[in-house]
């Protein structure tokens, strides 16, 4: 159930619809130097599942990464009520019935710095997306920045990522190059994250890229970079 992708980093997929079409998401897991666990952008957690994570360590912090991936945190901070809950800047605004928490920025949590470092995308102020960057494990944790879902097999899904102009690669979609309206504010985030030596890259829509990431997601921004 859990994916094992290197030293003190897991992943777990979801079955997740949006508009009907399943495009599924995923949670990463981070052992932090405590031998707490951060847990980001949890989805809906069966039985096995809660085993399984508690398995690993105590859950410290659940992360809810932009001001689209927050509707199970609630669950997840009923599931673990001693954990910290970590929000994207926007969300407070957007629900109001969110349990206690800290607004996310560009400057690390106390209770993972010594683990992970991280970027506010800025410029898009409907997503307020934070990047973590896993440092034991070169690994950078995206979550809607970019796409990277193989030819599915469902039409509704493909047409969808035929669309947004990601479809059977790795992309950022039309849909969420549209909302960055300040590409400037953007370019310098992103060029922040450029600077890490990361080569895995985490997403939660599509396929691991386990390695060269850097490489490919310098190339795909070039929509932002070059702007």
């Amino acid at each position: 159930m859990l994916d094992h992708l290197a030293d003190e980093i897991w992943t777990l997929p979801h079955d997740f619809k949006m508009m009907g079409i399943d495009i599924g998401t995923r949670t990463t897991l981070v052992r932090l130097a405590d031998g707490g666990l951060f847990l980001h952008a949890p989805g809906h957690l069966v039985p096995e599942a809660i085993d399984a994570i508690n398995e690993l360590g105590p859950v410290r912090c659940i992360v809810a990464p932009n001001d689209f991936h927050h509707l199970f945190i609630g669950e997840a901070a009923a599931l673990w009520p001693e954990a910290k809950v970590f929000v994207s800047p926007g969300l407070p605004s957007k629900r109001s019935d969110l349990p206690d928490h800290e607004i996310l920025g560009d400057t690390p949590s106390e209770d993972w710095k010594a683990d992970l470092d991280q970027v506010w995308m800025r410029g898009a102020p409907r997503v307020n997306e934070i990047v973590f960057f896993h440092r034991l494990s070169r690994t950078l944790v995206v979550t809607d920045l970019a796409f990277n879902v193989p030819d599915p097999g469902s039409f509704l899904l493909r047409l969808f990522m035929r669309i947004n102009g990601s479809f059977d690669r790795f992309a950022t979609s039309r849909l969420m190059k549209s909302m960055y309206r300040d590409r400037a504010a953007a370019r310098v985030s992103a060029e922040k994250i450029l600077k890490w030596d990361f080569d895995r890259l985490v997403l939660c829509h599509g396929n691991v890229v386990e390695q060269g990431a850097k490489a490919l997601l310098e190339s795909e921004s070039g929509w932002l970079l070059k702007a």
